[in-house]
């Protein structure tokens, strides 16, 4: 067993949810072995042709990445997990929101554009349609994508999207919400509604907070400084300030836990995908690694 490769513990609990490796004309290779070898580049930030020979050729493990990212393999599987972490009690259901700027290598540009339905952006689900700029998007840093993550206290990722990086936070809150579900082990509607959310100030709109009012979800999202004194400016025809606890605030940081985790796999803190269902099949990759 090299460095970084799964345990026999680990791969007890993962053989249970993986799905059975594709045909492909030849006889099948071990499965932990393909996984082991998926992960060896996600982690470690190198062309896929690069992958050391005990992992089988390069040309196999592309396809099965590929394969299961099509067909939602890395995202049924990480929803397998969530409803086993949800059953032993492992998710708190206390939501934090916030995303992160991830630089795009240049090895990911000069994908091919083509239309889609949904322009600028990914929705949170393997398969997504490809958006036109494939979540690649130019800021005063250069090209970046931006993740965006739901993560529990606990620090159980329970939904991630991702758009280019000069993108807004707001205007993806409501569907990164709407992604969270769990299934339940018994009968019964999946679980999707968290106990609580907390967001920094990029989150702080008169929508979200209508929106988290109507589905009977507290908050804690500061005020941005301009809104403070808009609402004094009218007096008292500009309403009561939001309810916010400071000490509650502070529970923010497993989010930036979260991300920093996220980060040690290089492929991620580095983009070098070309297509943006490809980067988030990365996430689902590292994600379903991280929680064995």
């Amino acid at each position: 067993m090299a460095r970084g490769d799964l345990t026999d513990e680990q791969w007890v609990r993962l053989e249970a949810v993986l799905p059975p490796l594709p045909v492909m004309g030849r006889k099948p290779r071990d499965r932990r072995q393909v996984f082991d070898g998926i992960w060896w580049r996600a982690r470690t930030g190198s062309p896929w042709r690069d992958v050391p020979q005990r992992y089988g050729p390069w040309e196999t493990l592309y396809s099965v990445f590929r394969r299961w990212q099509i067909h939602g393999a890395w995202a049924r599987v990480l929803e397998r997990l969530q409803v086993k972490a949800d059953a032993a009690g492992h998710i708190e259901w206390e939501v934090c929101v916030d995303s992160t700027v991830c630089r795009v290598h240049q090895h990911a540009a000069g994908a091919r554009k083509r239309g889609t339905t949904n322009p600028g952006r990914t929705r949170p689900h393997a398969l997504a349609s490809e958006p036109d700029d494939h979540a690649i998007g130019r800021s005063r840093g250069g090209l970046t994508t931006k993740i965006h993550l739901a993560v529990d206290s606990s620090f159980q990722v329970l939904a991630a999207a991702v758009t280019a990086g000069q993108r807004g936070d707001a205007p993806l809150f409501t569907e990164l919400m709407n992604h969270i579900s769990v299934p339940r082990t018994g009968s019964g509607r999946p679980r999707n509604r968290p106990v609580h959310v907390l967001a920094d100030r990029a989150y702080s709109s008169r929508e979200i907070r209508e929106y988290l009012r109507r589905r009977q979800i507290p908050h804690t999202i500061p005020e941005k400084r301009d809104q403070v004194r808009h609402r004094l400016r009218r007096g008292s025809s500009g309403g009561r300030p939001p309810v916010f606890d400071r000490e509650k605030d502070k529970l923010r940081h497993k989010v930036e836990n979260r991300i920093g985790l996220l980060k040690q796999a290089r492929v991620i803190a580095t983009g070098y995908d070309k297509l943006a269902v490809r980067y988030e099949a990365t996430i689902q990759l590292t994600l379903i690694r991280q929680a064995l």
